[in-house]
């Protein structure tokens, strides 16, 4: 536990008014593996802060101002005792000490000041910026709103990825899952959706939240750089947890994370936050159950596991107007193996959430960036969270693409094919070809608009599979050169009308007569 940790914890305690509280004190029992069984303090509460007072001081007052103090959470509740994770160095707790309860339930200091900096599980600056102003603060465990409190999912999250804005469409208070093997690109997916919000309008741009949960330190601080690179951190806050932390800050990174987008939520701004990853958060709750000697079920994994993702994914929602409209979009992660959706963390987090992009290692190993699945991909908002543009460029491009895959297994008959299934195939790949993009190179949404419909009505046809990209970016540069007017309206109205269209198609004319040498090399 770091000096910094304790220091906020002794903060967060010296703030209690002690004068009117009753104490209960009670004595250490058992200590082992930071773990302390503790008797005496019966009204003690779940989630509560104890102190462990080394010095045995006089009073309360006098424990949280003792040097030596250590600070504990409790976590079990039984029949004779409690017990409690230490939150520093367990080996100063002995046998017999004097434990004294807090009466405060953990919570983490927030303040619009946390946007833009690298935080702890406790939501302590580490970043070597200087200190955090905490204005208030939002309980660790809260119950989420009810289903009056909340209104319909509308409003899209752009993540600036064609194959998902386009098919998978994320809704703002939606908790979208996105699942796959290890080193297929799940993390690169979550932080193109962060990077891709600095194209919103500011005044309804989300702060977006990356909670890591037992990631390297250098892996952080490489996503953190990416970040500063591309703009994205002046509305970013990333709550750090490493792999080397003890496996109760690792529970708690992720109710942290979610208790400071509350926050935000309450003031009417939308949230969007990053679990990276809840299978890691599993393991940690899995190892601090064990240790507490909670009965393991099947693999292991305490009985409530389901319900500790469920509680915390539940607090995502978009709040309705009379509680000022504000809503916390989740994108948690989770890694399977082998591809195994079915095994048990994975299929626990799949009926928590509101659908799953699917990342197939296969796909990836191909060539395909981002490789999503679109046979087991799903957003269960649909339509619903995308705007009038988008809805109306995407509906043949998941044609396409169903009819591709159908074909995809006779491309290797290709000699035997009749023309229209050829054609079919081809048209497949160079939507299949489209659909592809960069690392950490979103797309804003107009761009996008204006890319499919230009696919939709033909401008790829006559051009090779291996031209495609070109074509894209020289259509684009060729629209923001000579109609910058479509991108301002399609950002504007969301929608497409006659007149844009016409302007549009009147565009692909020009461009194709321009750019004719695109379109000499098609395959044979």
């Amino acid at each position: 536990m770091s000096t910094a940790i304790i220091e906020r914890i002794k903060k967060e305690i010296e703030g209690l008014d002690v004068s009117n509280v009753t104490e209960e004190v009670g004595r250490v029992t058992s200590v082992s593996d930071g773990v302390v069984e503790i008797d005496g303090i019966s009204g003690a509460e779940m989630m509560e802060m104890v102190i462990f007072d080394v010095a045995e001081s006089a009073s309360l007052k006098d424990a949280i101002e003792s040097e030596t103090t250590l600070y504990g959470l409790i976590l079990n509740l039984e029949e004779d005792a409690v017990k409690a994770v230490v939150l520093g160095e367990p080996s100063a707790i002995k046998e017999g000490m004097t434990v004294r309860r807090t009466q405060k339930l953990l919570s983490v200091p927030v303040s619009e000041d946390i946007v833009g900096r690298v935080v702890d599980s406790l939501g302590n600056p580490i970043d070597g910026k200087g200190a955090l102003k905490g204005d208030k603060e939002m309980p660790i465990e809260r119950v989420a709103f009810g289903v009056m409190e909340r209104s319909g999912v509308d409003t899209p999250v752009h993540t600036g990825i064609k194959a998902i804005d386009s098919m998978i469409p994320i809704g703002r208070g939606q908790r979208e899952l996105i699942i796959g093997d290890r080193g297929t690109g799940k993390t690169t997916v979550a932080i193109d959706t962060i990077i891709n919000q600095k194209y919103e309008p500011k005044e309804s741009r989300p702060i977006c939240i990356y909670v890591t949960i037992g990631q390297k330190q250098s892996k952080t601080a490489s996503i953190v750089r990416k970040l500063e690179e591309a703009g994205a951190m002046e509305y970013t806050t990333v709550l750090s947890t490493s792999a080397s932390e003890a496996s109760p800050l690792l529970f708690l990174a992720p109710f942290t994370g979610v208790s400071i987008a509350e926050y935000f939520m309450l003031q009417g701004k939308d949230v969007l936050i990053v679990f990276d990853d809840l299978s890691k958060h599993a393991v940690a709750y899995r190892q601090m159950s064990l240790l507490l000697r909670r009965p393991p079920g099947r693999e292991a994994y305490p009985g409530d596991i389901f319900y500790l993702h469920s509680r915390l994914l539940e607090r995502s929602a978009k709040l309705s107007e009379e509680l000022g409209g504000g809503s916390i979009t989740a994108l948690p992660i989770i890694e399977t193996q082998e591809g195994d959706v079915s095994a048990y963390i994975p299929t626990n987090v799949i009926s928590i959430t509101d659908g799953q992009i699917f990342l197939d290692g296969d796909l990836f190993n191909k060539g395909l960036r981002p490789a999503l699945d679109v046979g087991i991909s799903v957003s269960r908002v649909g339509s619903a969270a995308q705007t009038k543009a988008m809805k109306k460029v995407s509906g043949k491009i998941r044609l396409e693409l169903a009819q591709f895959r159908e074909l995809e297994a006779f491309m290797q008959f290709a000699s035997d094919l009749d023309e229209d299934t050829k054609k079919r195939i081809e048209s497949g790949q160079k939507f299949t070809e489209l659909l592809k993009q960069k690392q950490n190179n979103p797309m804003p949404f107009y761009k996008q608009v204006v890319s499919l419909y230009a696919a939709n009505n033909g401008i790829m046809d006559g051009v090779a599979v291996s031209n495609v990209h070109a074509l894209e970016e020289a259509y684009l540069e060729f629209i923001e050169r000579e109609h910058k007017d479509v991108f301002e309206i399609i950002e504007k109205d969301r929608a497409l009308s006659d007149d844009l269209t016409e302007t549009m198609n009147k565009a692909m004319e020009a461009f194709k007569d321009s750019h004719a040498h695109l379109y000499e090399t098609e395959e044979a």
